[in-house]
């Protein structure tokens, strides 16, 4: 039975309006008017029977339901756009790894460099999204995922351990007490839902603290903007040891109690059904070997 999509014309202009958020810059881009692009994000919403956008005087907003549709759709452009690339350029070795954006941003993109400078000849596609992707469908080669390491239909390798603490700029740490239901708190809400509970309300509890005391605060839905944020002085946040690594060897970040949480684990995934390039091994290999080196040898 064949999938019922929108047309890709309507998902097109729905992409560049969340973007740009501006229907008059999404109708420049795609040289159509913005009437154009008012009408093909109309028809969308009809499709759907749900609001994309929030109209406003001089911009637009996503709703909730535009948020989930954005993330889908970007993802998925991005993913042809890759493909298109690797059938258009052939004859370079070239590899797909896929992963969050945090994790993206935080550990893998500053270890990059090494990469390439030791495997000139790959070029290495870094795709970044929450949702996972199909690694059967032979689009992408690799995946770093998080999660306790169950992924039927896939082989995962352990690649590295994770923890979470309470964390604060020095500036912040100065000025806090001991009574912790009285610190500014920085929130991260989890684009799904995890297995394990890494939130403040756990932490609360393995301190022995009622969590309804640690409820308040500022919560952000991308984790890199709440690392940001607990650079900036706004608050403690409960956050990755493992990705502050930079953050705290550089003193920008630091543990405020010893007291924390066992995360999960990130593991590198490919394809159980399909085997893959020797290029991708090659990937995979420097992946597990550079999870063991520390960040000053990098």
């Amino acid at each position: 039975m064949a999938i019922r999509l929108p047309s890709l014309t309507s998902l097109r202009a729905f992409e560049a309006a969340a973007r740009l958020r501006s229907f008059k810059k999404a109708a420049e881009e795609l040289s159509v008017t913005a009437t154009a692009i008012s009408h093909r994000i109309r028809v969308l919403e009809e499709y759907l029977e749900r609001p994309l956008f929030l109209r406003k005087v001089r911009a637009v907003e996503l709703t909730q339901d535009g948020l989930t549709l954005f993330s889908a759709v970007c993802s998925s452009f991005e993913t042809i756009a890759v493909a298109i690339e690797r059938i258009q350029k052939p004859r370079r070795k070239s590899v797909m790894l896929s992963t969050t954006p945090a994790f993206a941003a935080k550990w893998l993109i500053p270890r990059l460099a090494s990469f390439q400078k030791a495997h000139s000849d790959i070029d290495l596609h870094i795709h970044a999204s929450n949702t996972p992707v199909n690694l059967n469908t032979g689009t992408v080669d690799l995946a770093i995922r998080y999660g306790l390491g169950h992924y039927p239909g896939e082989a995962a390798t352990l690649l590295l351990e994770d923890y979470f603490a309470p964390v604060a700029s020095p500036t912040l740490l100065k000025t806090i007490n001991q009574d912790v239901s009285q610190w500014p708190l920085i929130h991260f809400e989890w684009y799904h839902s995890l297995p394990v509970d890494l939130t403040w309300n756990t932490w609360a509890k393995v301190t022995g603290l009622n969590p309804s005391d640690l409820s308040t605060g500022i919560r952000y839905y991308e984790e890199s903007h709440a690392i940001q944020a607990a650079i900036a002085g706004q608050g403690v946040a409960l956050l990755s040891l493992l990705l502050i690594e930079e953050e705290l060897r550089l003193g920008l970040l630091q543990v405020v109690t010893e007291t924390s949480l066992k995360g999960m684990a990130y593991h590198v995934l490919k394809s159980n059904q399909y085997p893959v390039s020797e290029a991708a091994i090659i990937v995979e290999n420097w992946l597990l070997q550079v999870a063991h080196q520390n960040p000053t040898d990098i």
